[in-house]
């Protein structure tokens, strides 16, 4: 196995050469702007959206452009200032990332409040909002105000699927320069699991492909084995689905294993906030009025386990939409290979189950099963309850 490669901030936008232009002529113009020039017009603006298909690209775009905004090398991947925006950690870096299904006016009120500070370092005040198509109306009516009326060296980056209207207000969308991600190549993908993660290459294009583009699940699936297993459980399902109640048994096993994994992910993160909390607020303490002042914590500690209720739900339902994802990605391969598409297979690893499938099944029939999984994930999130869709949907791949 070789040795990772260092890389600068936007290394990670795999396939996104258009995006990282455009981005680098921005970082470029920021600093100029910050040494007291003059940059070329229209180069460098306040208010930015990412879009494009997977959450995480949005996500890892904005980080890196928020990096390039701080480092005095404009992204070199390396000092303190990229590391800190990288990671969350830049006094001039905000994050605001749902812990629920969408962001509150009071967090928007907060993330104003932010943006007419300073920055404290002396560069730029950036502010993303990951997800910024789960904002309620009134928390995006107090964004509209802020980017409006934006303070000097402040900086918006949005992140939504579209600029559909249903994922951003039109008027957002008309003050912010869009930058368009698209899906890389798996190709892509696997040439830096190789060069830059030191992963063998049969791993990597096999991870690559099955991750759909993905560089983050790629990672994982390449370096994870219980990822690997929660993924062949979820390419297990079509066959398992012989009688109505295999349905529902399939439909209970896939929720339990989102649950499961959306526990595991948030666990560790939720305890450490609740023994900081409790570290904050005096627990343990002894002296007069340790008593008192234990049960006025009472409130705080419940609206952080409230809270962290609602990112556990959040994960649960980017765990099943993951398994969404691998499943219609089975279907797809047997509508590929009934046709004759001169295209690749995604789940590589499946392909004898593949084939046996496009024998069985009539293309019409593989057709409406990818519907009725694209429909399960519309439903959810149009907030259908998970066990109520994920049933349906399993009902109506197997009765085709």
């Amino acid at each position: 196995m070789s040795a990772p490669v260092t890389a600068g901030v936007f290394d990670d936008l795999v396939g996104q050469e258009e995006a990282v232009a455009t981005l680098t002529r921005a970082a470029d113009a920021a600093a100029t702007i910050i040494a007291g020039g003059t940059p070329p017009l229209g180069a460098m603006t306040h208010a930015w959206i990412f879009t494009g298909p997977t959450r995480s690209d949005r996500s890892v775009a904005a980080r890196a452009f928020a990096a390039a905004l701080q480092c005095p090398d404009r992204g070199c991947g390396r000092c303190t200032a990229c590391h800190t925006a990288l990671t969350g950690t830049h006094a001039d870096v905000t994050f605001v990332v749902p812990d629920g299904l969408s962001i509150s006016v009071s967090e928007m009120r907060s993330l104003v409040l932010r943006a007419a500070s300073a920055p404290t370092q002396g560069r730029w005040q950036v502010l993303v909002v990951e997800d910024a198509d789960r904002l309620t109306e009134a928390a995006g009516n107090a964004l509209l105000k802020a980017i409006e009326e934006p303070p000097a060296r402040t900086v918006f980056l949005l992140c939504t699927p579209t600029t559909h209207p249903d994922d951003i207000s039109v008027t957002i969308r008309s003050r912010c320069r869009v930058v368009a991600l698209r899906q890389p190549s798996s190709e892509a993908v696997a040439r830096v699991l190789t060069e830059r993660d030191g992963i063998d290459p049969q791993t990597a294009h096999w991870a690559a492909a099955a991750s759909q583009g993905h560089l983050d699940r790629a990672r994982l699936l390449a370096r994870d084995p219980e990822a690997r297993a929660r993924r062949e459980a979820v390419l297990a399902i079509p066959r398992t689905l012989s009688s109505i109640g295999a349905c529902f048994d399939a439909a209970a096993a896939l929720i339990e294993a989102a649950e499961a994994e959306a526990t595991a992910a948030t666990a560790e993160i939720a305890e450490r906030e609740k023994a900081e909390l409790q570290t904050a607020l005096g627990a343990g303490g002894t002296g007069k009025g340790a008593a008192g002042a234990a049960r006025g914590t009472a409130g705080q500690i419940k609206e952080l386990e409230r809270r962290q209720k609602l990112r556990v739900t959040r994960a649960q339902r980017d765990a099943l939409d993951r398994a969404l994802i691998d499943l219609a990605g089975f279907y797809r391969d047997v509508l590929m290979l009934q046709t004759g598409a001169a295209v690749p297979p995604i789940h590589t690893d499946a392909l004898e189950m593949t084939r046996r499938a496009a024998a069985a099944w009539t293309p019409d029939k593989v057709l409406r099963r990818i519907e009725a999984v694209l429909e399960c994930r519309r439903a959810i999130e149009a907030n259908v309850k998970p066990k109520v869709a994920v049933e349906a949907m399993m009902l109506a791949l197997w009765q085709g």
